[in-house]
């Protein structure tokens, strides 16, 4: 199973705030699973497609304290079934951004409405950690695309 729960990053303001997308598939191997006949988003992957969507927004300031690691879920709501076939856009806005830490506020929504929200805090892995090859992909497209769009 691949843990990449952001297909994309339609805005970006590095450090502030951040709107993606992900689509869920119909055949997202949790649903054979979560539940078998009544196919439902887990709440933790939710969690997780906000986190990495803030987590994106407090990487594209490339500092140099690291990448972005989910520490803490503060509170989080959850108020509608998401299933499959659904198209999640995913929102992130970063209320405090220090060198050790951040918080940030984040929703998911389908079709226009909440399902759910989120309050995340955040630490930094050291880049030394990290395999010399890591590359965030959907991050790096968003940032080739906006380079290329202002030459």
């Amino acid at each position: 199973m691949v843990f990449t729960f952001v297909d994309e990053i339609i805005e970006l303001v590095p450090g502030k705030t951040i709107r993606a997308k992900k689509w869920i598939r119909e055949d997202e191997e949790i649903f054979e699973v979560h539940y078998p006949g009544f196919p439902v988003v887990p709440g933790t992957f939710l969690a997780e497609m906000m986190a990495q969507t803030a987590g994106r927004c407090l990487d594209a300031e490339q500092k140099t304290r690291g990448l972005a690691m989910l520490a803490q879920i503060r509170s989080a709501q959850f108020r509608k079934y998401v299933g499959p076939s659904q198209m999640a856009v995913i929102d992130g806005k970063i209320r405090t951004n220090r060198d050790s830490y951040a918080t940030a506020g984040c929703s998911v929504e389908i079709n226009g409405e909440t399902a759910c929200t989120a309050e995340l805090m955040f630490t930094f892995i050291g880049l030394d950690k990290l395999s010399p090859v890591f590359r965030d992909d959907v991050l790096a497209a968003y940032l080739a695309k906006t380079t290329h769009s202002k030459e």
